[in-house]
C-alpha cells in the first residue's frame, strides 16, 4: 500500500495541471453545445423539438451520474475490495449532480413560464390530445391527477436532486477525509450512507424515470420502467468508468495500481448488466404483446407503424439499434476474456455502450413528438442536431465538474481498509 500511495502523491501536481487544461476545454465544448441547442429556438415552430432533445441530453447524463452513485453505494454495502481503486473516479463523477440540477432548470422554467406543454403535455390541462379532447377532460389523466400535477412535479424533481446531491456529498466527504486521517469511522459512515442510500436511490431513480420520461405518454402502463432505467444508469456508469480507467492507465497514473483482473471484473459487470437489461426489456415487451391491451400496446405501435399501416423509422431503430446494438453485439463481445482485459477493445465496447444507451433514451423520449396524423416524427432529421448538441453541452459540463474534482484529492483511497486487497486483486 505504501508504494502505491507514493506513486499517487507525486503525480498530483502533474494531474492538476493537465486536468485543469482539459477541464477548460470540456467547459468550452459544453457551453458551445448548450449555445447551439439554444440557437435551435430561433427556428420557427421548433421550440418543443428543442426542449425534447434537451431532455434527452439531461436525462442521459443524469442517468450516468445516478449509475455512479448506485455503484458506490453497492461497493460500500457489500464492503467490496476489488473496486476500491476505481471507486474514487466515480466519487469525482458525483460532483456533477449540482450542475445537472442547474441544467434541468431550463426545462422547468420553460414549462412554467413559457409554454406549459412544451415537454410534458399533462402540465397543460388545455393541451389537445389526438382525437380532439383535452388533457383536463381525459379520464385517464383525471385518475392520475394527484400524481401528475405541477406541484408534485416540482416538489418531486427538487427531492430527486436533493437526495442525490446529499448522498453524494456524504460519500465524498467520508472518502476524501479518510485520506487525511485514516479513521475507520469514515468507512462506517459510508456503510450507513449506503444502507439508507440504496432504497432512497432506487425510489428516486424510479420516480424520476416515470416523471421525466414515462409520463410523456401518461396513458401507458409499465411495471418495469424503473428497472429498465436503473439498468441503463449502471451500464452507462460502468462504460464511463472503463473510459476513465484506460485514460488514466495511458497517462501513467494507474500503472502499478490497476491490473488485468480489475478490467476483467468490471467487464463481467458490464456483461451482467447487459443480460439484465435484456431480461427486463424483453419481459416488458413480451408481457405487453401477450396481453394485447390497447392501453399498453399503443406505446410500441407508435414506435413501429404509422397511421396508414406503413413501418416508420423507429421500427428499424428498435430492431437493429436496440435489440442487436443493446444486447447481441455487446453480449457476444463481452463473453470473451481477451476482449474484457484488452484495454483498447474494452474501451471501444464502452463507447458503444454510451452510444446505444443514448439511442435507447431517444427511443423512449423522442417519439412523443408527433405530426398532425399522430405519427411519431423520425429521429434522423434536424432534431438529431439538437439531441447531439444537448448531449455535448450537458456532457461538457459534467466532464468539467469531474476534472475540477479530480486533482483535489489522492488518485486512490490510500487509507481505505480494503486498499491492500484491491491492489492485489485476483480472480
Amino acid at each position: 500500500m505504501s508504494s502505491s500511495a507514493a506513486h499517487a502523491s507525486p503525480a498530483l501536481p502533474v494531474q492538476a495541471s493537465s486536468s485543469s487544461d482539459f477541464a477548460g476545454k470540456a467547459l468550452k465544448a459544453g457551453l458551445a453545445g448548450l449555445a447551439l441547442t439554444a440557437a435551435g429556438l430561433l427556428v420557427p415552430h421548433n421550440a418543443r423539438a428543442v426542449a425534447m432533445s434537451y431532455l434527452v441530453g439531461v436525462t442521459f447524463w443524469t442517468a450516468i451520474a445516478i449509475g455512479m452513485l448506485m455503484l458506490v453505494l453497492i461497493h460500500h454495502i457489500f464492503d467490496a475490495s476489488w473496486s476500491t481503486v476505481i471507486r474514487r473516479q466515480f466519487e469525482h463523477g458525483l460532483s456533477a449532480f449540482k450542475w445537472l440540477a442547474l441544467l434541468f432548470l431550463p426545462l422547468v422554467l420553460a414549462s412554467f413560464l413559457y409554454q406549459r406543454d412544451i415537454v410534458w403535455p399533462w402540465l397543460n390541462l388545455e393541451h389537445e390530445m389526438h382525437g380532439g379532447h383535452t388533457v383536463g377532460h381525459d379520464p385517464l389523466y383525471l385518475k392520475k391527477a394527484a400524481f401528475l400535477s405541477p406541484g408534485m412535479f416540482l416538489g418531486m424533481t427538487a427531492l430527486f436532486f436533493g437526495v442525490w446531491i446529499w448522498l453524494s456529498a456524504r460519500l465524498r466527504r467520508a472518502s476524501f477525509s479518510q485520506d487525511s486521517d485514516g479513521d475507520l469511522r469514515w468507512t462506517y459512515m459510508n456503510r450507513t450512507t449506503a444502507a439508507m442510500g440504496l432504497p432512497l436511490g432506487a425510489l428516486t431513480l424510479t420516480f424520476a424515470a416515470i416523471y421525466w420520461v414515462k409520463s410523456l405518454e401518461y396513458h401507458w402502463f409499465s411495471t418495469m420502467y424503473g428497472v429498465w432505467f436503473f439498468a441503463n444508469c449502471v451500464r452507462g456508469a460502468l462504460a464511463v468508468g472503463v473510459i476513465i480507467m484506460v485514460w488514466l492507465w495511458n497517462r501513467g497514473d494507474y500503472k502499478g495500481i490497476l491490473n488485468t483482473n480489475h478490467f476483467h471484473s468490471i467487464g463481467m459487470l458490464m456483461l451482467a448488466f447487459t443480460v439484465f437489461w435484456a431480461y427486463v426489456t424483453f419481459s416488458q415487451y413480451f408481457l405487453i404483446w401477450n396481453a394485447n391491451v390497447p392501453e399498453e400496446t399503443f406505446w410500441y405501435n407508435l414506435r413501429e407503424v404509422n397511421h396508414d399501416g406503413s413501418s416508420n423509422q423507429w421500427k428499424w431503430i428498435g430492431i437493429f439499434g436496440i435489440l442487436f446494438g443493446h444486447f447481441f453485439i455487446p453480449f457476444f463481445f463481452l463473453l470473451s476474456y481477451r476482449y474484457k482485459v484488452t484495454k483498447h477493445i474494452i474501451r471501444r465496447i464502452a463507447y458503444w455502450f454510451l452510444a446505444i444507451i443514448l439511442l435507447d433514451m431517444c427511443y423512449n423520449i423522442m417519439p412523443a413528438l408527433k405530426d398532425s396524423h399522430g405519427d411519431s416524427l423520425p429521429l434522423f432529421s434536424l432534431n438529431l442536431v439538437w439531441i447531439l448538441s444537448s448531449v455535448i453541452g450537458v456532457g461538457g459540463v459534467c466532464v468539467w465538474s469531474y476534472l475540477r474534482s479530480f486533482p483535489t484529492t489522492k488518485l486512490i483511497p490510500i487509507r481505505d481498509p480494503r486498499i491492500g486487497e484491491s491492489l492485489t486483486h485476483h480472480e
